[in-house]
């Protein structure tokens, strides 16, 4: 199943995605796609009400814009330097356990949204991402147990400001963190639908031009490795977002180095979890 939010930034509502791309609207089903939804087995009793429901709901009406798929998350989880090369191309070795940082989720905007170039930003970088939303508390829990607490896969750009993360007294989060930093989606792909988030293909464009492409058969950390790791030092929610590290072919590490600039296109995907596409804009004091 594909869950989506629909409308605009602050009024989405529920809906599904069908086989046959048909949008559906399911507020009538009574609960949004929150930390409640995939905390009380929302997936299996959305599936459920949908067969009967189905024929009776709502069209989302073309062109109507893609909100966030999980409404305001607790948290935002991030792996560092999880693709060898990546961790090549930032001049790092590869690490020995994952490397953990935060990001806000104000950042959080719709898979299409336009991305906003914070003021003063000089350094504004791309990476697409494997996102995994978890669906069940998961607190000290072992990598055998650890995709029981899975709910499903997420696209994600972790958009980083390479200065304010690297060169102001090294604090990643607020590199991280800026206004639209962190487009989701188009919808979160139920667990059942991913053979295998371990052999996906994913890639980034720039303008048309190919920047990222690789799989996340590459990972440093896979999927059960990380989920356990981080249970080990904080319950995971309901929700939350844990975003699985970018491969090699962001801005910086390019020979020479390429940011992101007004009014450049950033599209990206991975197999199975659809694609997105944002448009750079300039900050302007509202």
């Amino acid at each position: 199943m594909k869950l989506i939010r629909c409308g605009e930034p602050g009024q989405e509502y529920p809906g599904v995605e069908l086989e046959d791309g048909t949008q559906i609207d399911v507020s009538d089903f009574g609960s949004d796609f929150d930390e409640d939804f995939f905390g009380t087995d929302g997936i299996q009793k959305l599936k459920s009400w949908l067969k009967n429901n189905k024929s009776q709901n709502k069209l989302v009406p073309a062109g109507t814009r893609l909100g966030p798929p999980v409404k305001r998350p607790s948290k935002i989880i991030c792996i560092g330097l999880n693709y060898a090369k990546h961790a090549e191309e930032s001049g790092a070795t590869v690490p020995e356990e994952p490397v953990i940082f935060f990001k806000a989720t104000s950042a959080i905007v719709g898979p299409n949204d336009d991305l906003i170039i914070p003021k003063n930003s000089t350094k504004t970088d791309w990476e697409v991402e494997l996102g995994i939303v978890i669906g069940k508390k998961a607190s000290y829990v072992s990598k055998e147990e650890a995709m029981d607490h899975v709910a499903g896969y997420v696209l994600h750009n972790d958009y980083s400001e390479r200065e304010f993360q690297l060169e102001r007294a090294g604090q990643w989060v607020k590199g991280k963190s800026c206004d639209t930093f962190a487009p989701i989606g188009p919808y979160v792909v139920t667990k059942d639908e991913v053979k295998d988030p371990h052999n996906l293909k994913l890639w980034l464009k720039l303008n048309g031009e190919i920047k990222q492409q690789s799989n996340t058969s590459d990972m440093v950390f896979d999927v059960p490795t990380v989920v356990s790791y981080l249970s080990q030092f904080m319950s995971l929610m309901p929700g939350d977002i844990i975003s699985t590290g970018t491969p090699f072919g962001v801005g910086m590490g390019l020979k020479p180095q390429r940011y992101v600039k007004p009014g450049d296109v950033i599209e990206l995907g991975i197999d199975g979890l659809g694609s997105s596409k944002q448009v750079a804009r300039a900050w302007q004091e509202s």
